[in-house]
Formats: structure tokens, C-alpha cells, sequence
């Protein structure tokens, strides 16, 4: 995945609490395979009415943030079913952090696998935020990951919490696959060991176990 280390982008806010992840992007589309396109079904349902035109009063619509890169929503944002694509659909439509004062656990772990920073701020400092934002629609955040800091165009800087683990992926861009391939030297020498410790394992394994390169 592409690693996140900091990002400057206009700030787009939906003030809402409880964004579940079947508005995020409804069941329907999950079928779908994920390809050019699919930034489309981001709050499909929501942003568009049942003839497919653009409900204007939705905030994505709005011309200063079409093109939004951080997304400031409410309290719980994520929560509902665990579909990945949820995530997927923010990434793909070009959001890369969405800050709020807390995130559903599985949504936030999605968002980690696919490089989508989930910044918790207090109550106090989210409002900051969201009013610097309102006031002045094109605002630009920097987001600064490695420093853990989120500056706003009049230089000032709020710091924010991350789970070191969480932290590392992101700025390194890896997903639990690149994580694995990482330690395939020492799972190899697992392997070998174990052949010599317990080698009735193989051969209850069977021929076609294969080590792995």
C-alpha cells in the first residue's frame, strides 16, 4: 500500500455522528470489483438521489471540497457492518485521514491495512479544527504522521495519539502481507528446524508441503 507520512489537502467536513459503514458505501456496491471508478460509491447514497443526480447540499458536492484529502467527520465514525470496502471507498475517492473523536475498532483496523490515517482528537480540538474549516472552506490541514502533529494555515499545531504498531505500517506502507514477507527468512529457518526437530511432521504433512522461498 502507498505509505502515509504527511499530507497537505483541503478539509472537507461532514459533522455527523454514527457514520456507519452502509452509508460509507451501501451492500449493494460490494459486489462490485474494486477498480477505476470505485471512489464513485462513497456515500452513494448520500450523495446522490434515486434518479443518480447530486444532492447539492451534501458537502462533498460543494466546489471548494470535491477534491477534499482529509475528511472531518463526528463521534463513532465507521461503525456498523465490517466491510473493508468501506475503507476502500474513501481511498479511492481520494481521502486519506478522516479525523474524529473516535472510530469503530474495525473500521479503524481496515483503515490501517489500506494506508487511511484515523486520527483521534478530543471534542475541544475537533472543533478547532471543523470551525478553521468552515470559516474558510478551502482551509489546507498538514497532516504531519512521523511528528503526530496536524497543523492549521495559521500555523498552529495540535498533536494527536497513534498506536506505535499502527504508526510504523502507515509510514512504511505495509499491510499484513508485507508484514509476512518481511520475516519469511525466519519463518524458513522455522521450518528447517523444525524438519530436524520433529521430522515425522513432514511426512505427515505429506509430499506436496513446500517450504517457503
Amino acid at each position: 500500500m502507498q505509505p502515509f507520512t504527511c499530507l497537505t489537502a483541503v478539509a472537507a467536513v461532514y459533522d455527523q455522528a454514527n457514520v456507519d459503514t452502509d452509508q460509507i458505501i451501501p451492500a449493494r456496491f460490494l459486489r462490485k470489483p474494486r477498480g477505476p471508478g470505485y471512489g464513485g460509491f462513497l456515500f452513494h447514497d448520500l450523495r446522490f438521489d434515486e434518479n443518480g443526480h447530486e444532492r447539492a447540499e451534501f458537502p462533498l458536492h460543494r466546489s471548494y471540497w470535491r477534491n477534499a484529502g482529509i475528511l472531518i467527520a463526528g463521534s463513532n465514525f465507521g461503525c456498523g457492518s465490517s466491510r473493508e470496502a468501506a475503507v476502500y471507498a474513501l481511498v479511492d475517492y481520494g481521502i486519506r485521514c478522516v479525523i474524529a473523536t473516535g472510530f469503530a475498532d474495525i473500521f479503524a483496523a481496515n483503515a490501517v491495512q489500506n494506508g487511511l490515517l484515523c486520527m483521534t482528537l478530543p471534542d475541544a480540538e475537533l472543533a478547532q479544527i471543523r470551525g478553521a474549516a468552515e470559516a474558510q472552506p478551502d482551509t489546507h490541514l498538514s497532516v504531519d504522521l512521523p511528528g503526530q502533529t496536524v497543523a492549521m494555515p495559521d500555523g498552529t499545531a495540535i498533536a494527536f495519539p497513534i498506536d506505535p504498531f499502527r504508526k510504523r505500517c502507515l509510514v512504511e506502507g505495509l499491510d499484513q502481507i508485507a508484514l509476512t514477507r518481511a520475516r519469511l527468512n525466519e519463518i524458513a529457518a522455522f521450518e528447517r528446524q523444525a524438519e530436524t526437530a520433529v521430522p515425522w511432521l513432514r511426512v505427515a504433512l505429506g509430499p506436496k508441503t513446500e517450504r517457503l522461498p
